[in-house]
């Protein structure tokens, strides 16, 4: 990967990145620590509600030794007309080293990277486009229960057309060697998804996948009409894990679901707990994951000596 201070989207790493990621994320799951040059600090600006990936990149930050700047775009400048652009040049100006960033629109980063700006910013999910930190908490959720990507099924099932998180994953997997299967409503299926992979029914799936993984229906960004005529029982009985699709699992299959799940649509309630489940763990990984990227971009700044992380297997980050 070229030397930068943006993480934007998978489309920027290659193999060897992605294991780079993993590893350093491993290392600090088995307690690396690193000391910062100067104080350093974050901010966190989150136009769509989040609880995991807003939380957990605070939390990473803060581990790393970063000071986190609150933000609130209820109560910032942007609601008297002020560009996302200006807000970051502020910030920028006031000292801030780190802009994490979720927004409803697809590819707002383009025009903040074409400006040219000396900070560091981390994409934490744009619109439906790409969601990086996500993809790449499930490829260590995945590599730490298979060890590998080469020739493992993945399906990825449910709201396809307006996920990042379906679109980050179908490329890095098929990227790292996985076939990658979709299913759903086949409305939401259409040829961006085709080129990474095969549409198929559900039930022609659970018996041979390694990795389930689950989507959630986004209502907020359907039409009205289609969340009136939306129902959840019918949804989950047709697209749905259901206790009787995951009883034809393969016993060494995983669930995934990046979450927040909603019980009896995606999957049945008792099986966001259930042995094969990797909810959770995903969760966990999520701030070990988020630790690497912002690690990265410290490095980049010069904020983080490289030589600290030179011990973990596959890190060069210099």
């Amino acid at each position: 990967m070229q030397s930068t201070n943006y993480l934007v989207s998978v489309d920027q790493f290659n193999n060897e990145d992605v294991m780079q990621f993993l590893h350093l994320a491993q290392a600090f799951k088995q307690g690396l620590t690193v000391t910062l040059n100067r104080p350093a600090f974050a901010m966190d600006l989150f136009f769509e509600n989040s609880t995991r990936t807003h939380t957990s990149f605070e939390m990473a930050e803060r581990r790393l030794g970063m000071q986190v700047i609150p933000f609130d775009p209820k109560t910032s400048s942007v609601t008297k007309g002020e560009s996302l652009l200006d807000t970051l040049k502020t910030i920028q100006a006031i000292g801030v080293d780190l802009a994490v960033i979720r927004h409803p629109q697809d590819d707002y980063y383009q025009p903040l990277i074409e400006a040219g700006l000396p900070m560091a910013l981390i994409n934490a999910g744009d619109g439906s486009g790409q969601h990086p930190s996500q993809s790449l908490l499930d490829m260590l959720t995945i590599y730490e229960e298979f060890g590998h990507f080469d020739g493992l099924k993945i399906a990825i099932v449910g709201d396809l057309q307006h996920s990042r998180v379906a679109r980050s994953n179908m490329e890095l997997l098929t990227q790292l060697g996985a076939e990658v299967y979709f299913s759903g409503p086949k409305a939401w299926f259409n040829d961006d998804f085709a080129a990474y992979g095969t549409y198929a029914p559900i039930d022609d799936l659970v018996g041979q996948m390694d990795v389930m993984m689950l989507l959630r229906v986004q209502h907020e960004r359907l039409t009205t009409t289609n969340n009136e005529s939306f129902d959840a029982s019918a949804y989950h009985e047709k697209y749905g894990l259901t206790n009787a699709r995951a009883a034809k699992m393969p016993a060494t299959s995983i669930i995934m679901h990046p979450a927040p799940v909603n019980r009896g649509v995606e999957l049945a309630s008792d099986l966001v707990e259930a042995p094969q489940s990797r909810i959770f763990q995903q969760m966990t990984n999520g701030m070990y994951i988020r630790m690497a990227m912002v690690a990265y971009v410290l490095v980049q700044q010069g904020i983080l000596n490289a030589d600290q992380l030179k011990g973990v297997q596959d890190v060069n980050f210099n």
